[in-house]
């Protein structure tokens, strides 16, 4: 094993090419942190002092009023949307956190060995952390919840995907060996194949930590080791947590001493309206010409520029009065020649982002492979349909009635009429349009950022995982995708990855327009309410400066 007193030989590689200019910062700090490597001595490489926070300055006490959606919450790895953790996240916390400057901090670990190809994983349990009930948190409890990550057959269980490396292919479950206790305080991971998206897969919001007692319903066993417990919680309406009194916390923070979350709904100008007559003092995002509206108020704005995104995806297994129309691959095909995906960058999200090719891969994740721009062709595209059989056919594009995911939803059908292909529009509430999100046929569904690439196509389009929505699979890009988790090096790992985003293109798996910068207001005066990549609130970080 290698040790994290020693340095994994990959990070003095990676900090060579930073500093010959080849590595962004931001991707080497990914890289090295994921390896076991600290911020700091990952700064420490490349001869920087890592750069110091800013003193908080948080008064202790009072309440924070956050505008967020309010989803009916479930077992924490069958989530399916970030606002769901953000309001457990308060009492149900994590191995690793996700950082804003790429890195990945240890939270219930204190840190991570790695071995050189990746193959076994040794964690280090953080000492002095106790559940709400007075349980002491042990080795035992983080191989209890990597057990359930890996349980297959537990429906929505998206953990599963990331935890592949772990799962016994016939049992569905967890190997035989694959999570060993070694002490009260050390796991250690035995893998069956390589895979460098271990400790990301911990930091992904479904992979809050529960207790050994857990029923599935995070209110009815409220058992956590943050500092925060639930208190009311009305789905759609306000959900609010309340500083746990009666427990020693381990971490520094938890200033507020009650958070709510009210639900204004998604209509922009409805939570514009809520932020004018002062019953908010944060957004959860601000969008499109709202902005700039936030901006005239002068609340505090800050940017993440980020791999999310929003995929207009056939379902190729789905069936329409008999037939399956996405199984062909010419239609899909040429529902992607029929649109332009700057025309949706402009129309659908107000020119806030960067233009994307089809192939969910971005610019900011490490193994990024540059490849030629999607071709815009719409008489090629009713061509390919003419040759398919399927000019008349009239598709229906299924999104939810918010604002930029149904303009982008808009302008796309309106490029396809453009081009002659029939296509009609509906537009569901979201209450009614997440319920069945992975099953619509033709629809657009927007997708959170993970650190690596790889982790995005593992989790969204390998064979038969739990939100491969676009219900893609292929034996060549499954076995390309394996041979590409197990390649550390990121730049060894692009040759690969150029074939899978080359695979997505030719095989039309997805429309995916663009990458989204994300914005977030808050009050002036507000600690620790920073837009974050992948939408996270950190709630102890929060309160009001002193």
């Amino acid at each position: 094993m290698t040790h994290m007193k020693s340095i994994h030989p990959a990070a003095h590689a990676y900090a060579d090419e930073v500093k010959a200019g080849t590595l962004s910062r931001r991707e080497f700090l990914t890289r090295a942190t994921s390896l076991g490597l600290t911020a700091a001595a990952s700064y420490g490489l490349l001869g920087l002092a890592r750069p110091a926070k800013a003193a908080a300055h948080a008064q202790t006490g009072g309440t924070l009023r956050i505008e967020s959606s309010v989803k009916a919450l479930k077992d924490p790895r069958t989530y399916d949307w970030p606002q769901m953790s953000n309001f457990t996240r308060g009492y149900l916390e994590y191995l690793v956190e996700y950082q804003v400057d790429g890195s990945f901090a240890p939270s219930l670990l204190s840190g991570w060995e790695v071995n050189a190809d990746a193959t076994e994983y040794l964690l280090t349990v953080r000492e002095g952390v106790t559940w709400s009930n007075g349980d002491p948190f042990t080795a035992e409890d983080v191989a209890f919840n990597i057990a359930r990550w890996c349980e297959k057959a537990v429906e929505g269980n998206s953990m599963a995907s990331r935890m592949d490396s772990l799962v016994d292919a016939e049992t569905g479950l967890a190997r035989e060996g694959a999570i060993t206790v070694v002490d009260a305080s050390t796991v250690k991971l035995v893998l069956n194949t390589a895979d460098i998206t271990l400790i990301a897969g911990f930091s992904d919001y479904p992979a809050a930590i529960v207790h050994q007692s857990f029923n599935g319903d995070p209110l009815a066993n409220p058992i956590g080791t943050g500092p925060y417990l639930p208190g009311e919680f009305e789905v759609g309406v306000k959900a609010e947590l309340v500083k746990n009194e009666n427990h020693t916390w381990w971490g520094e923070g938890a200033y507020l001493d009650t958070i709510e979350y009210i639900d204004f709904g998604t209509d922009q100008a409805a939570i514009f309206a809520a932020v004018d007559a002062d019953e908010v003092d944060m957004v959860y995002e601000s969008i499109g010409e709202f902005i700039e509206l936030f901006d005239s108020i002068e609340w505090t704005k800050s940017e993440a520029v980020t791999a999310n995104t929003v995929v207009i995806r056939p379902n190729q297994q789905a069936e329409i009065n008999g037939m399956k129309p996405y199984a062909d691959a010419r239609v899909r095909r040429a529902l992607a020649m029929a649109i332009d995906n700057n025309v949706l960058l402009e129309l659908g999200f107000n020119g806030n982002g960067l233009v994307a090719e089809n192939h969910h891969v971005s610019p900011i994740h490490p193994e990024y492979a540059e490849l030629p721009a999607p071709v815009h062709d719409p008489e090629g595209a009713m061509a390919l349909l003419e040759e398919a059989g399927m000019a008349d056919f009239e598709h229906d594009l299924i999104s939810i009635d918010d604002t930029w995911r149904k303009n982008t939803s808009d302008a796309a059908a309106g490029q396809l009429r453009d081009a002659g292909i029939p296509v009609k529009r509906t537009v569901l509430p979201g209450s009614t349009f997440w319920n069945d999100w992975a099953k619509y046929p033709f629809s657009t569904t927007d997708w959170a950022q993970r650190p690596l690439g790889v982790q995005v196509l593992a989790l969204a389009y390998r064979s038969g995982e739990a939100w491969n929505e676009s219900a893609f699979a292929n034996e060549e890009f499954d076995a390309t995708l394996a041979e590409a988790l197990s390649i550390a090096d990121a730049d060894a790992r692009r040759e690969v990855m150029a074939k899978l985003q080359k695979i997505m293109q030719d095989e039309g798996v997805v429309v995916q327009p663009y990458w989204r910068s994300i914005y977030r207001h808050h009050k002036p005066g507000i600690v620790g309410g920073e837009m974050h990549p992948t939408f996270e609130i950190h709630v102890a970080k929060l309160g009001f400066a002193a």
